[in-house]
């Protein structure tokens, strides 16, 4: 059963529909949040639990949305999903509801509240009209929630960037989410705020470009190792026409290096373009350095040695 095709619904809206408590509190629904039903869903099998997690809280964060009353607004690492910017694993399914003064923060089960001051806020909505902290703002948020520097860089490489599609008839997909200046201009307003030495020295680090968070990772890693900075999404051209976009390429020693995903070994499609591609970068006289997981989050040394030996070459 459904209401009006919608997903999600209150048990109010329920009653003026006419339907009965049997029919409200049928197993079909789930109960996420009090007085809210939610169809069921289900995710593969095969999906990472890190993805799974940010999913299972985005579909909380559409459930809380028909509960938030005037005022209310998410923020922080909701605010961040809604965005699709890129996070380390989340610790937990809460969402982030944050209000200004003198609104009292909501309080719940799964749900962390926030009081926020006005002089570092500014808000938005989504494309389906949810309230929520402006990219810059959110990005500023994460400041005081985000641990690791490269991954708080990364985050903001995300909202500069404007995706593309590669090649000479490349086109935009979007425009940036927010600009550096806005980025900066989200740190001055609040001096005070929870982070705020994190997020001015991320700053001065952040590029557009990176497709995903590992790329961030990957360049800043190289740069901590004293590789020289690459260019990012360097398109690569032979006498037939294009040949790939590069992640991160060193053009003049024709140097690239590029994150492996799961997808290559898991889809054979994309593993025998893959082949194609490498090899067609091979013959203009590239050479790929491919990053592994283990690389990033282990290894980061062996990375920076495979780099500096192909650039020597």
């Amino acid at each position: 059963m459904d209401i009006d095709g919608v997903g999600v619904f209150t048990t109010a809206q329920a009653r003026l529909l006419g339907l009965t408590r049997r029919q409200v509190d049928a197993p079909a629904f789930i109960r996420p949040f009090h007085g809210v039903r939610s169809l069921a869903r289900e995710h593969p099998d095969d999906m990472h639990p890190a993805r799974r997690r940010e999913l299972d809280v985005l579909r909380r964060t559409e459930e809380y949305a028909v509960l938030l009353a005037p005022g209310q607004f998410f923020s922080h690492t909701t605010a961040a999903l809604l965005y699709g910017i890129p996070l380390p694993p989340l610790p937990d399914e809460d969402i982030h509801v944050s209000v200004l003064p003198p609104v009292r923060a909501p309080r719940g089960r799964g749900v962390r509240g926030h009081q926020l001051r006005p002089a570092g806020v500014r808000l938005s909505r989504n494309d389906v009209g949810m309230p929520l902290t402006s990219a810059a703002t959110t990005w500023a948020l994460l400041g005081g929630t985000v641990r690791h520097p490269f991954d708080l860089v990364a985050a903001a490489d995300y909202l500069v960037t404007t995706p593309r599609v590669p090649g000479p008839r490349g086109r935009v997909l979007r425009e940036p989410l927010a600009s550096i200046e806005e980025l900066e201009a989200a740190v001055l307003r609040a001096p005070k705020r929870r982070g705020i030495v994190a997020l001015r020295e991320a700053l001065p680090m952040v590029r557009p470009g990176p497709a995903s968070r590992r790329e961030t990772w990957t360049r800043l890693i190289l740069l901590d190792g004293g590789v020289p900075e690459p260019e990012l999404n360097h398109d690569v051209y032979d006498r037939d026409g294009f040949v790939a976009c590069v992640d991160l390429a060193y053009p003049q020693a024709l140097v690239g290096v590029e994150y492996e995903g799961d997808q290559h070994r898991s889809d054979s499609r994309q593993w025998f373009r893959d082949i194609e591609r490498y090899e067609r970068l091979a013959a203009a006289g590239w050479r790929i350095v491919r990053v592994t997981n283990d690389m990033l989050f282990s290894k980061p040394e062996t990375l920076v040695r495979l780099v500096l030996r192909a650039l020597e070459h």
